[in-house]
Parts: C-alpha cells; structure tokens; sequence
C-alpha cells in the first residue's frame, strides 16, 4: 500500500495509490527532501518517519511505499489489513490514483467493501456479524481522492463543475438489482456510507515527461506552474480542514496514543480476531489512566513536600493543604483519564492518596515528637542534673523543685512549632521521671506524712491535666479526620459529577454527529436508488449484505508483515525521532 501518513498536531493523513511517482513534496517534506523511488518493481521498501522540528507544530509525517497488489508478501489479505489499518488510524485518508475516476479505479479501491470483514466498532459485535455504518462512521477519517495527471475538462451536460462535484457524479449508483448493477454499485456505496465527509482534487502532469524520472532534483520553477498553484490548494486545504484524530469520548490521538493503537489492532490481527475500536480504546484508557494515577500522585506528592513545613502547629494546617492538594491531584486526574468505567482508577488514586495522608499524619506525628521532645530535654536536662546533684536534697527543696518544674512547663509551653504532639510527648517525659520525683517527695524531711500526701495530689493532678490535654487533642483529631474524610468525598462526588457530565455531553454530540451523517447517506442512496433495491433502510444502510468474506492469510505472516511496517512508524512518532527502514 502506499502511503504517506502524516501526523500534524494529532492529524493524522494517510495517502493510499497504485503508483509512487508522484509525491505530494510540499504536503509530505518539501520539493526534493524525501524521495521513495519511481521505478517499478518499487526500489524502496517499508516505512519512513520524519519528525520535525518545534517550529514545524511538532510534527511527523511517514512514507511508505509498497503498493497495492505488490509482490512484497504475495498476499492480497496484507493489503486488506493495512487498508483496514489506515481507515483506523487515520483522520484525513488520502487516496491518490491516476487519471480519471473509472470503474477500473473503484475496482482497485475495492478494499472498502471488505471493511465490515476487518474492523469491529464494539467488542459485542460477533466476527460475522454484518455493521451498521453509523458504528463506523463516528471513527472513520474524512476521505480525500487526489487524481493525478488529470487531463479531462471538468464538465458535465456543457456546464462547468468543481472536482468535488466530479466526485459526487462518479459515486452515483445505477438503478437495478442484477448482478453487473450491484457490482458497479458496491464500491461506491460503500464510499459514500463510510466516508460521508469527501473532498476531491485533480493535478496536472507537473512537467514534461522527460523529467518525471527525476521529479526530486527538477528545481521548482521547471515545475508547471499550474500544477504547483493545484499542490498549494491541496496542502492548505489539507493543512486547515484535517481534524485531530479523535475516538470515542473526544479523546485526541497523540504519539504515544498512537503506537497503543497500532499494537493493539496488530495483537488482535496476529491472534486471529478483528481490530476493534472499542477493544483499543479501552486497552489505551487503561494504560492511561493507570499513568494519570501515577502522575496525580506524584503531583500530589510532589506539592505536599515543597509547600509542607513539619511539624505542623495543628492538625487542620495539615488538612487545609492536604485537601487543595489532594484537589488539584483529582482534577489532574480527571483532565487526563477516560473511558473510566465504574471509576476503577478513580477509586485506586483515592485509595492512595487516602494513605498518602496517613503517612503525611505519621511523618506529622513523629516530626512533632521528635522535636518537642528535644526541646523537653533541652528545658528540663538542667533540672533534673541538679536533682541528681543533689541540689534539692534539702528541707524545702522539694518545693523548690515543683516550683521550679513549673516555670519550665511553662516555658516550654510558649515555645512556638511544636506541634500536635506537645502534650502526649510532655506526658511521656514527666511519665518518666515519676520515680526521680517520688525519691526527691520523700527525702524532704521538712514536710510531714499529711503534707506528703497533698504534695503527692497535687502532682498526681497536674498528671491528671496533663492526660486529659492529651485526651482531648486525640479526640479533636479523631473529628477533625472525619469532617476531613466528609469534605474529601463531598469535593470527590462534584467532580465525578462534572466529569460524568461532560462525558455524556460528548457522547450525545458524537450521537448527533453519526445520526446526521446515517440521515445524509441514507438519503442520498434512497434518492438514487429504485424501489425494488430499497426493501428497507436496514438492508440499504448494511454494507455487509454488498461484501463477500474473504479466508484470513497465516495470523503469524499477516503480524511479521504489519509489524514490519507500522512499528518503527509508530515508535518514531511516539518518541519524536527519525526513522528509515
């Protein structure tokens, strides 16, 4: 099949003729950079990608350049494939054919009417179950015929007409139902069911003969001018009305969302099965939505580390940030996923970033302990070195010393940035130093047994206090995680909301698209044809019931064949490099 596919900004064209000698140069790569060969049998074999520079809009474009009913596999169903594979992965098909639009030119174009027999729109659909157009048409590119070294006027009944309107009168059916009718009407109909968006374009010979064979290095102004003023009208016509390549849910086609595609079309053509849209796309939604996961995390991961100071002076500090993170996180996420059914990954990233914020409140946690602990002992060292100097060690000095423990708690109380944990790091500290306390409360001979006894309840309060503080912190953080948790899934159920919205808004404007399109080819085929073709709009709108199936080749020859071809196309377009092979 030749081909020129190229790839502008998620457009994506395919170029399909019978012949390489001539190359759409300033569409493809300019006049002379690019050269696939004119001589037949053909000189050049396989793919090329030429990835551009910035200041091109990033694009890449590839040329192929084994042609139909080429002896390259000697393998007719190879042709079908990449036929099939070009029609799925193109947004703009391109096909290019000498001279005039015959029927010996919809013969050979005769790889349209096997398309019900190589592609599946859903996964439901049986192998051999015939397709309704409208399935296919909401995916299939815009189809573009080029006809090279035109030379006929374009008139019809004396009056003059534009190419497109040459193209409307060579798809026109004829009225009857025997064998040579349908066969002249099964080409075209199936243009016009699967490619109800056509355009049309004629070219001049672009020079003298004697200069065809070496049309790459003929300097632009021996070219006809006329045929250059007809190449400038295709590529700005290419250029500017080439949609993105989009699936299914509004999602655009890139590089790295190319080469899935392609992967996933040849795994099911070498295992035997049909490629199916439906299959793809689901097979790309979960790749990439399993890296939008990833990415969401990061993000998240990435934001909470720069903007977060630990410890924190509360928990709700903590909440605060990790709520907008968590939020810009999600909608990350939903900008970049589709096709998420019943919010599988959804789900996984709120799982993750649930334990993200656990580990936030662990790190939160021990961050807290550790320093107010240092602190503890920073404050409190000197007075317990004393106690074991045995500065209080004297009548009254136990006094002294619950006085002077006083002022210490009351210093480390008004020190700023200890955190969450304050309080159940000062309980485990004095929890500590209960037995030196104790031993000082008893060595005091200047206090009687009653005074003992009251010294000893005012400690044990001051614990007491201390363990209802920390009890009271554990529950505010208890309701404060809760009201978290009721805020998180609040915000989380609003953008699924909106998310779910959207996707329903696209699916009804793909709906409507493909009703409008069914609705024009309906139409046009019901006005052309008789009333004994037309038994019902089902039998009308199925192509299957024109097409023949046609025996599968080898699935291991057909995988080496389309492998050998698409791969380094789509790897190179994936990475932005340049490829020959």
């Amino acid at each position: 099949m030749n081909s020129t596919r190229h790839y502008h900004q998620g457009r994506i064209c395919s170029t399909l003729s019978y012949a390489v000698r001539f190359k759409v140069y300033k569409f493809t790569c300019g006049w002379g950079k690019f050269c696939t060969g004119v001589e037949f049998p053909e000189l050049t074999r396989g793919r090329w990608v030429q990835a551009l520079s910035p200041a091109s809009e990033s694009c890449a474009r590839s040329h192929s350049s084994c042609g139909f009913y080429n002896d390259f596999q000697g393998d007719n169903q190879n042709d079908s494939w990449l036929f099939a594979l070009a029609v799925l992965l193109s947004s703009t098909l391109i096909y290019n054919s000498m001279g005039t639009i015959n029927q010996q030119a919809m013969d050979q174009l005769h790889y349209v009417t096997e398309l019900t027999h190589c592609i599946r729109a859903k996964s439901s659909s049986g192998r051999h179950e015939v397709k309704d157009s409208a399935d296919f048409v909401s995916f299939f590119p815009d189809f573009v015929w080029t006809l090279r070294d035109f030379s006929l006027e374009l008139e019809a009944n004396s009056e003059p007409i534009i190419a497109d309107e040459y193209l409307e009168n060579s798809l026109k059916l004829r009225q009857g139902n025997d064998k040579k009718t349908k066969s002249f009407n099964e080409t075209r109909l199936c243009i016009r069911k699967f490619f109800p968006e056509k355009k049309c374009f004629i070219f001049d010979r672009p020079a003298q003969r004697k200069y065809l064979v070496h049309l790459e290095q003929l300097p632009e102004e021996d070219v006809d001018p006329e045929f250059r003023e007809q190449v400038e009208e295709f590529c700005s016509y290419i250029l500017s009305h080439s949609k993105v390549k989009t699936l299914s849910g509004g999602i655009t086609v890139n590089g790295p969302r190319l080469e899935t595609l392609v992967l996933t079309f040849v795994n099911a053509i070498s295992s035997g099965d049909l490629p199916c849209m439906e299959n793809a796309v689901l097979a790309l939604a979960e790749i990439e939505n399993s890296a939008a996961v990833q990415k969401a995390i990061a993000h998240y991961e990435q934001q909470m580390a720069e903007k977060l100071q630990l410890p924190t002076e509360t928990l709700k500090e903590l909440l605060d940030l990790h709520r907008d993170v968590e939020k810009e996180a999600i909608e990350g996420f939903m900008t970049k996923s589709f096709k998420d059914v019943d919010q599988v990954f959804q789900k996984k990233l709120m799982e993750q970033l649930e334990a993200k914020l656990d580990d936030f409140c662990d790190q939160n946690m021990k961050a807290s302990s550790d320093y107010c602990m240092t602190l503890l002992q920073d404050i409190f060292g000197p007075l317990y070195e004393d106690v074991k100097q045995g500065t209080f060690s004297k009548p009254g000095g136990f006094r002294l010393f619950i006085r002077k423990r006083q002022e210490l708690k009351n210093k480390y109380y008004q020190a700023p940035r200890k955190g969450i944990q304050a309080e159940e790091t000062l309980k485990k500290y004095l929890d500590s130093r209960v037995d030196l306390d104790d031993a000082l409360l008893q060595a005091d001979l200047s206090l009687t047994e009653e005074e003992k006894e009251t010294e000893v309840e005012r400690v044990m309060s001051e614990y007491a206090e201390v363990a209802n503080k920390v009890l009271e912190e554990m529950h505010k953080k208890n309701e404060e995680m809760m009201e978290e948790k009721k805020k998180s899934y609040k915000e989380q159920m609003e953008l699924m909301a909106q998310k779910i919205e959207e996707e329903r808004s696209q699916l009804m404007a793909e709906i409507k698209s493909v009703l409008k399109l069914k609705n024009r080819v309906f139409n046009c085929v019901t006005s052309i044809l008789s009333p004994s073709i037309v038994l019902n709009q089902k039998h009308c709108l199925e192509v299957g019931a024109l097409c023949q199936w046609k025996d599968s080749s080898s699935p291991n020859a057909t995988r080496h064949f389309v492998l050998s071809l698409l791969l380094p196309l789509v790897h190179s377009v994936a990475e932005g490099g340049l490829l020959a092979g």
